[in-house]
């Protein structure tokens, strides 16, 4: 009997102290964070959740100053702070896991862990993270505007000679993808230091080197057309247009716009109005006679044996060049002259007027043998010479009043390359072929008089269909009455 009270006693101690213990414990977790906890190196004994959310992001917040170095284009250093690119607390959950620790499990699990906190601190991270917009909205306001654009190295021709101007390295920034770059790092990697985080920049070469130009030399074709007989305002679209593609350099593989490096028309970019041709008729435009620029430089190319990509001939013929030897723009009709650069090196386009005559001039890197010699022939298919004038009565003029516009002859031409090695012809190619409308001569002829014999007169003019006898009727029906001269005197 007493061997059992013993053993009923020392069980009845033990519940004792188990009960005692839970309840310590119960009452240390209501009291706060056991002893021996800590967010990294923040002791959380003892506080509760709202002095432990207050201690770690009094922790964070410290960490707004610290220096953030970004490496812009160029390898720029732009300064900004933890603060700027965003930094918040990631994990406030951290205080609960805290809280949490030694209150769940059975008696002796607990009792187990907080005797294991006693010998070894339990250490709990504490995740940054960084507001993803607010590190976009840095780039793009503080390290975009050190992007360059690539320059290529190009060519200047003073007093016959070419001289280098170096080109510039380009830089481009990759905002998306520096922002994934500056948060991953500062996430993941960031000892919680002042650090230096180089940014995605896209580094562009520019074309071109000195010896590279310094191949461009040698003349590879040139053409020149006369405008003698143009008037002023005409002269000036000339010389503005071949003004405006001087000095153009283009690298192989590149192709050029006659009309985008002429356009606009426009007198703000150095055009007056001058006759242009615009459905069959001859029409003052601004830009007029800017064909004859685009014709010569055409030429030239030929000359070079570059590769065109786009040419269109004149509605109707002009004359400072062959048939098919032309090539018109207009930004009515979509017309454009294009060519590409198919050298190994690259090409420079020197254009000049003197004298009412343009000259344009391909310099390059000869390759083609000393005994090549290109010609180009032109072939008329076909001349279509206009009809009778034709004339029309204005009622509203008088008679007197003549206005008229030029017969256009029409043509069907091709144009044909001939190349000639040692003298002798080994191909002979078809380049285009053109049709150039037939336009006749016209004219608009008043008619209104109160005389009715004149008015018989000139519709009979009119109806010969005869431009020349009308205005020969005209000049009967106009001219001054003779005068009666009595040429006797008395004494």
């Amino acid at each position: 009997m007493k061997k059992g009270i013993r053993h009923g006693c020392l069980a009845a101690l033990l519940l004792a102290c188990i009960f005692a213990f839970g309840t310590r414990a119960e009452a240390e977790s209501a009291e706060g964070i056991k002893n021996g906890i800590f967010a990294e190196d923040i002791d959380l004994s003892g506080m509760s959740a709202q002095e432990a959310s207050a201690a770690v992001e009094a922790y964070v917040e410290g960490l707004r100053e610290t220096q953030i170095t970004l490496l812009a284009a160029d390898d720029t250093e732009v300064a900004v702070t933890a603060g700027d690119l965003g930094i918040f607390w990631a994990n406030p959950d951290l205080v609960t896991d805290a809280l949490e620790v030694g209150i769940h499990g059975n008696v002796i699990e607990r009792y187990k862990l907080l005797k294991d906190l006693e010998q070894e601190n339990l250490i709990l991270p504490i995740e940054i993270s960084f507001d993803l917009q607010a590190i976009s909205d840095i780039l793009l306001e503080r390290c975009v505007q050190y992007d360059v654009k690539a320059e290529d190295a190009t060519l200047v021709r003073e007093n016959g000679e070419f001289r280098v101007v170096g080109g510039q390295v380009g830089y481009a920034l990759d905002v998306e993808t520096s922002v994934d770059r500056v948060s991953e790092q500062l996430m993941k990697d960031w000892d919680r230091q002042p650090c230096t985080i180089a940014l995605d920049v896209e580094v562009e070469q520019p074309r071109g080197t000195a010896e590279d130009l310094a191949q461009v030399k040698d003349v590879l074709g040139t053409f020149t057309t006369s405008y003698s007989s143009s008037g002023p305002n005409r002269s000036a679209n000339v010389s503005n247009g071949c003004e405006l593609i001087n000095g153009t350099l283009l690298y192989p593989g590149e192709e050029f716009s006659t009309y985008e490096s002429v356009a606009p028309f426009s007198q703000a970019n150095g055009y007056y109005m001058a006759g242009s041709y615009l459905n069959g008729k001859v029409v003052d435009s601004l830009g007029g006679g800017i064909c004859q620029v685009s014709t010569t430089l055409y030429n030239a190319v030929l000359q070079a044996e570059l590769d065109v990509t786009e040419r269109h001939n004149h509605s109707m013929i002009v004359t400072y060049v062959d048939p098919s030897a032309d090539a018109a723009i207009a930004e009515s009709s979509g017309k454009d002259f294009k060519f590409v650069n198919n050298l190994e090196y690259p090409i420079y386009i020197e254009g000049y007027t003197q004298n009412k005559r343009i000259t344009f001039t391909i310099y390059g890197k000869e390759s083609r043998s000393a005994d090549r010699e290109v010609r180009y022939e032109s072939k008329v298919l076909e001349v279509i010479n206009p009809p009778a004038d034709v004339i029309y009565a204005d009622g509203s003029q008088p008679i007197g009043y003549v206005v008229s516009d030029s017969a256009h002859v029409g043509y069907k031409a091709q144009l044909w390359k001939v190349v000639l090695e040692g003298g002798q012809e080994v191909s002979r190619t078809q380049v285009n072929s053109s049709s150039y409308k037939m336009v006749p001569r016209s004219g608009t002829v008043g008619t209104a008089t109160e005389d009715p014999v004149a008015y018989e007169e000139i519709m009979a003019a009119i109806g010969t269909g005869n431009l020349d006898h009308v205005r020969n009727v005209i000049g009967m029906l106009t001219a001054p009455p003779e005068e009666n001269y009595d040429d006797s005197y008395e004494e």
